[in-house]
């Protein structure tokens, strides 16, 4: 629970309540205390909230404070981050997904899923990883321009043309990736953030893709995740489904979870209750 100050400033999406919490109460709570102990600084901080989703405080003020703590016990002892936190064997940084086109709630335009990512899997660094995504990015609104398309960016900042469907957009990015001089698989994979909750009518019980024109079922949504995942290098798929079409996330579970990282953000998050 992000806490927000609900008044004008900001649309009401200010934040000075969250950060008195900061500079007062968890201040108070944990200077003096041994930065080094972050799961015990940590316990205190949740204690101090005193509700099972942060409501209290704010996860957003106790959050900063427990990345501040880690932060500070890394820089105390000379090492990075990960290392510290992953311990003195951590030798492997995250693959990141870099999103270049968006749609969704994300994008004024006629794209119903929300993320479609690029992950440069064949890299050999981070930094080289970075490469590839940014010169990937830049090829595609060179590629989007010579066909008349906007190259405006959405809320995420991946470029939001008006494009028929999905697989257009799909296309759209392998294109892209081999005439940035990169192979599709080998180098590049891609994963989608389809915010499928945005797009489910608890009414109805349907998902309304409405760029498309097209409602589909719990069992239509995983026989279309299929698809796409056959036709294109598609290795993870976040929020595929509402978050509470339990039976839906079974399935496509069932059918994909061998194959394709399914991340359940919506699903999963915050509280495993």
């Amino acid at each position: 629970m992000e806490l927000r100050d609900g008044d004008k400033r900001y649309g009401g999406l200010g934040v000075q309540k969250a950060v008195e919490h900061v500079n007062t109460i968890l201040a108070e709570l944990i200077i003096g205390d041994n930065v080094l102990e972050q799961m015990k600084i940590d316990e205190k901080l949740c204690r101090a909230d005193g509700t099972k989703n942060k409501a209290n405080l704010g996860a957003n003020a106790i959050l900063g404070v427990s990345m501040a703590v880690a932060q500070t016990a890394a820089k105390a002892l000379k090492l990075p981050l990960y290392r510290y936190l992953g311990g003195m064997y951590a030798h492997e940084m995250p693959v990141p997904m870099m999103n270049i086109l968006n749609g969704g709630c994300h994008a004024s335009n006629t794209v119903d899923l929300q993320e479609f990512m690029i992950m440069p899997v064949g890299a050999k660094s981070f930094s080289h990883g970075l490469q590839m995504c940014a010169e990937i990015y830049h090829t595609l609104k060179r590629l989007l321009d010579a066909r008349g398309l906007s190259t405006g960016v959405g809320d995420e900042g991946g470029f939001a043309p008006d494009l028929s469907d999905s697989r257009e957009v799909l296309t759209l990015m392998v294109e892209a990736v081999e005439k940035s001089g990169y192979q599709i698989r080998k180098d590049i994979m891609i994963a989608l953030d389809a915010a499928a909750s945005e797009l489910y009518e608890e009414e109805t019980g349907v998902y309304h893709f409405q760029g498309e024109g097209v409602k589909r079922t719990s069992e239509e949504m995983v026989s279309y995740y299929e698809e796409l995942v056959r036709d294109f290098p598609i290795c993870s798929i976040e929020d595929g489904l509402f978050e509470d079409d339990w039976e839906g996330w079974q399935k496509l579970t069932d059918a994909l979870g061998s194959r394709v990282h399914l991340v359940g953000d919506d699903l999963f998050v915050t509280n495993a209750e």
